[in-house]
């Protein structure tokens, strides 16, 4: 496994927003996480990622525990995200914005390797080549989700953790998204999908966790989940 999350505690004042929490990803996988919302999702990402204290229990990473670690040093380890409403810099360019993403590779890399990455991306959302000169903040809702995956590339992660991005999408750019999302676990990237989209999160994880209330209600292979009689009832609309 790449990462192990082992009885996670998470406590916002005393609201006990996890509740022992252990999820397992392994390399080359895509996790999917669902649930409602408030059902403590985003914090699942924010406590890998080093946004929030724990109360309790361990986060190992390649072996490392990493419970403890700044968000800055996690990240340096090799963990993206591409987070909720995706926090762009709206003033900057698309190609500024991807260059952010590669900032702790400057140091150790000549440029033309890290261009090298940025045409590759390129290949992969030709908008954004299209649109390399213009304001992050002018992009469409689908452009600007891609640009947030894009920048999340850039820093050649081992692991991608995706919070909700289909939210506020057209249904026509949400199966983009997906259809990337796909790519780039064919491309051989560990993915954590954190979605309240459930069918489609479900329709291209490999294994999937619903979460309601702070903890983990059912776990299983996705494909088993999307016909489970309690899952559809509650998050398919069957």
């Amino acid at each position: 496994m790449i990462i192990e999350i082992k009885d996670i505690d998470v406590f916002y004042k005393n609201i006990h927003a996890l509740r022992e929490i252990s999820i397992s990803i392994p390399k080359g996988k895509i996790i999917g996480l669902i649930g409602g919302n408030g059902a403590g999702k985003s914090t699942m990402m924010k406590a890998i990622t080093g946004l929030v204290p724990k109360k309790s229990g361990e986060i190992i990473f390649e072996d490392r525990k990493i419970t403890d670690m700044d968000s800055a040093s996690i990240s340096r380890l090799g963990i993206s995200t591409v987070p909720e409403g995706r926090r762009l810099f709206g003033s900057m360019t698309v190609e500024d914005n991807m260059n952010l993403g590669a900032y702790l590779r400057f140091k150790k890399e000549k440029k033309k390797e890290i261009q090298k990455d940025m045409d590759e991306i390129f290949n992969l959302f030709p908008r954004l080549g299209e649109r390399i000169n213009q304001l992050a903040g002018t992009l469409s809702g689908g452009e600007q989700q891609m640009l947030a995956i894009a920048r999340a590339l850039m820093g050649r992660p081992k692991v991608i953790l995706m919070d909700e991005p289909s939210t506020g999408l057209a249904p026509l750019i949400v199966k983009e998204i997906f259809k990337v999302i796909r790519l780039l676990k064919s491309k051989g990237n560990t993915i954590l999908l954190i979605e309240q989209n459930a069918r489609m999160a479900l329709k291209i994880s490999d294994y999937a966790y619903v979460m309601e209330s702070g903890r983990f209600v059912l776990e299983g292979n996705a494909k088993d989940l999307l016909e489970d009689e309690s899952v559809k009832k509650s998050y398919l609309g069957v």
